[in-house]
């Protein structure tokens, strides 16, 4: 955070981004913040897209695996002024993205709808929003303050990512459920977490476990542009290390726990020598 407010003063036309941690040790059996994971889905978006200049990413933080770029680019979609707009239909596309039909839109990653009123959060923006419909054509759209949940001012369009890094609609937990089985063994129906997801509930730390929702994971690297230069700042291979140890050493510790088995860490982070090789 220091480095992306240092590079705004020196450089203030620079287009630069953060892509943050999840925050939690590796294995842990609780979830990162919301609005974590709002951001670096945002993040990502921008790298995808190419829309920055500079993206500042700590070392831990670019050996996790990702969700893949297609995952991404399938899942986001856009509303605009003025279009017509089935809201039965939204619902069902705003499930699909992961997101959570609430009473009152307070986070990221959550909506309401209340007749010909549609409330929003998306995923990677700072305010939500409403959309007033005129019959079934969007006839404004404006950002709104959640403690007062008075609007603030007008939009002409609206951009929504997914709300999670991994799907939980019903192809996204077939996957998973298969991608277990494949995996571990005994009978899955006997672990919590596997129930949870089973039944669309995001379970606490079912981060760990992002692989079983795809073919193939991807790491930073295949979102970064071809052109891309890479520029060290202190001692990354030492915190490559340092990360890698702690993951080990963590793996150890909490893989006998047959309630909960484990992924090996080469599943969910990129191993140290992978990653100086392409970041070389």
């Amino acid at each position: 955070q220091r480095l992306v407010e240092e590079l705004a003063w020196f450089a203030p036309r620079l287009r630069v981004c953060l892509l943050p941690d999840w925050e939690t040790l590796p294995y842990d059996a609780f979830s990162p913040h919301q609005d974590l994971v709002s951001e670096r889905l945002a993040t990502l978006y921008r790298i995808q897209r190419g829309d920055f200049d500079v993206a500042v990413v700590p070392a831990q933080t670019a050996l996790v695996r990702l969700c893949p770029p297609q995952y991404l680019a399938a899942r986001t979609f856009f509303l605009e002024q003025g279009t017509r707009l089935d809201a039965d239909a939204l619902k069902a596309q705003l499930a699909t993205a992961g997101y959570q039909h609430v009473t009152q839109v307070v986070a990221p990653g959550e909506f309401c709808i209340r007749g010909g009123l549609i409330d929003l959060f998306p995923t990677g923006s700072q305010l939500p929003y409403r959309l007033d419909l005129d019959d079934e054509r969007i006839d404004a759209i404006r950002t709104f303050d959640v403690d007062t949940q008075r609007t603030l001012y007008p939009v002409k369009e609206v951009r929504l990512l997914p709300a999670r890094e991994f799907p939980l609609d019903e192809a996204g937990r077939a996957k998973f459920r298969s991608r277990w089985r494949e995996t571990f063994e005994g009978d899955p129906s006997k672990k919590g977490l596997y129930r949870d997801v089973s039944s669309g509930v995001a379970a606490a730390g079912v981060e760990y476990y992002l692989p079983l929702f795809f073919d193939a994971v991807a790491t930073l690297f295949d979102y970064l542009p071809p052109q891309a230069a890479l520029a060290r700042h202190g001692d990354v291979p030492g915190a490559v290390d340092a990360f890698w140890r702690d993951a080990t050493s963590r793996y150890k510790l909490l893989g006998g726990e047959r309630e909960r088995p484990l992924l090996p860490p080469a599943a969910i982070f990129v191993p140290a020598e992978e990653f100086h090789a392409a970041a070389s």
